[in-house]
């Protein structure tokens, strides 16, 4: 490959780019309007423009990113993680058009992103698995009836999907069915498809997974473990590896399990095979992302092996440099710095970084797609920028881990930090001789933090207009904020905010997704009555107090911090 077109957007684009430019390729970024002053447009050898829309406009649209791809003359595609990544008919049109898939063959990536087949594959070579369901469930009557013949706890899984985006877990009967359509919403939103399964959800277990990389030459090699317990909404939010405390016994089987899987599949490219270890020490597999994953880096500085580069040799046909799982040197953490309140339930803050001061010196990494003045659409994902720090120990990772965290400073959005600085001195996760955290952990028995203090969120946008030059015409895309008569300043002067005890109030700026009860009903206090999304995450509006619903807004409005939604009288 000599051009290289990377179909994703912020801290992986750049990650992907700073690859491209080590491997001797040239880099081709691509963004929508919200993204046109991204950091990695900027950094990317060229860029294209996406246009306005929401993600199905723009990073998840096919046609527009292969036509793109080819008329920028790129020879290759990298999707990067979340997005299409996971889309076998995006691998298929790359490879339709010409150009080479950075990843599994689209065969593979139906076969193992399907998590229902991917079940049936692990149980072909003695992979262990909790119950789940045979298929797809059609809808929420059915989720209902496998939690009945199966017990609870359940999990709710999209059955194409990956990064926790559209699982929901059930621990009552009565929210089965509420939950399945929450699933099916998110996985639709952030994949593009809405097929749901259910399995046995195990309490309190482990996440830990192999990372996997195979060649065209039939060279399939485990590089190693990582631990990602440390969850919110079922993603993760720090990772580590090797695995710390597991047995060389548990070691060897997730690893036999994570090659025999991927060979079984015929898998060509990056892959991580994840699993669940539960409190009894049983391990049972949970599914296969088919692409590169965010927590990538921890394994690259223990094994010293570059994985994009590595993704980029096997899509040349290049045998993989390393042909024998390497011995893990030291102990790496990542923590991911996501623009989001740990004092109010770790709810979404996008809006403008005043200040990105990041830490540096001995075992520090940073991933980032963002620095001081850039800007948090609420149309994606979170995350902002990922921390990585290594250690030749894993209590000098700890110890280095504090010290790099002390030193970020973040201003103008919330952001997890102060969750990452208060688990670091937590003696059940930075403990010596146990590790007593779990995936759900953070609900169950994290104390908790004191909210952030709230930031007002404008979006900046293009403004499109048309000029002539040398007799052509021309489309040009202006930043709003150029013009004294910006989005920003408008909907200040029009949006209604409402402290008062009768008023419903937007938790989050995003989209108001459903209202769940009917304009002039009577709701109960701490019912959920409406759902909020940004960021690609749900959020619940509660009532505040009992009475009849007087609804303001609309279903589908886009909604900012604090706006009168609703009032029950």
């Amino acid at each position: 490959m000599k051009k290289l077109l990377i179909a994703n957007r912020g801290e992986i684009a750049i990650r992907i780019i700073r690859a491209a430019k080590d491997y001797g390729v040239t880099s081709v970024a691509i963004y929508s309007d919200v993204d046109a002053s991204s950091l990695h447009v900027e950094l990317a050898d060229e860029a294209y423009g996406l246009g306005p829309g929401r993600p199905v406009d723009t990073y998840l649209n096919i046609q527009k990113i292969v036509e793109i791809a080819k008329r920028a003359g790129a020879d290759a595609v990298h999707p990067g993680y979340g997005f299409l990544s996971e889309r076998a008919e995006f691998a298929q049109a790359v490879l339709d058009a010409g150009l080479a898939w950075v990843g599994p063959s689209p065969e593979v990536i139906r076969a193992l992103g399907d998590k229902v087949e991917a079940r049936h594959i692990a149980q072909a070579v003695g992979a262990p698995l909790v119950k789940g369901t045979p298929g797809p469930l059609a809808n929420a009557r059915e989720a209902v009836a496998f939690a009945k013949e199966a017990g609870l706890p359940l999990a709710i899984k999209a059955a194409f999907g990956g990064g926790g985006r559209g699982m929901k877990v059930a621990h009552k009967l009565e929210e089965v069915g509420q939950l399945f359509d929450s699933a099916v919403r998110e996985a639709t939103e952030a994949f593009g498809r809405g097929e749901c399964y259910a399995e046995q959800f195990l309490e309190q277990p482990r996440h830990i997974e192999a990372q996997v990389i195979a060649d065209t030459h039939g060279n399939t090699v485990v590089l190693g473990t990582r631990d990602c317990s440390l969850q919110r909404r079922n993603q993760k939010l720090v990772e580590e590896a090797p695995a710390p405390f597991i047995s060389e016994e548990q070691r060897d089987a997730i690893h036999k399990a994570a090659r025999d899987i991927c060979s079984r599949a015929g898998y060509v490219g990056a892959g991580t095979v994840e699993f669940l270890l539960s409190r009894n020490g049983t391990i049972s597999f949970l599914e296969v992302n088919t692409r590169l994953q965010v927590e990538h880096p921890v394994t690259e500085v223990t094994t010293g092996i570059d994985i994009v580069v590595e993704q980029l040799r096997i899509a040349d046909g290049l045998p993989l440099s390393v042909l024998e799982t390497p011995v893990a040197r030291g102990h790496a953490f990542e923590f991911r710095i996501n623009a989001e309140d740990p004092g109010r339930g770790f709810l979404p803050t996008p809006g403008r970084i005043e200040k990105f001061r990041a830490p540096s010196g001995p075992g520090v990494r940073l991933d980032t797609g963002v620095e001081s003045g850039s800007s948090i659409p609420g149309l994606y994902d979170s995350m902002m920028a990922k921390l990585i720090v290594f250690g030749e120990t894993r209590e000098q990772a700890v110890k280095r881990a504090r010290r790099a965290l002390a030193e970020f400073q973040i201003e103008g959005v919330a952001s997890v930090l102060p969750f990452h600085r208060a688990v670091m001195e937590e003696p059940k996760f930075n403990g010596a001789d146990s590790f007593g955290v779990y995936t759900n952990w953070i609900e169950a028995e994290f104390q908790g933090l004191p909210p952030a203090d709230r930031v007002d969120y404008s979006e900046e946008q293009l403004v499109r207009c048309v000029i002539e030059i040398d007799g052509k015409i021309h489309c040009l895309g202006v930043p709003s904020a150029l013009f004294s008569f910006s989005k920003s300043s408008t909907e200040s002067s029009t949006v209604t905010k409402s402290e008062n005890a009768n008023s419903v109030s937007s938790p989050i700026p995003g989209t108001l997704q459903q209202w769940l009860v009917e304009d002039g009903a009577v709701v109960k206090e701490g019912e959920t009555i409406a759902l909020v999304e940004a960021m690609k995450m749900e959020t619940q509006v509660l009532a505040k107090l009992s009475g009849k619903i007087k609804i303001l807004v609309g279903s589908g409005s886009a909604v900012t911090l604090g706006e009168e939604l609703a009032t029950i009288g």
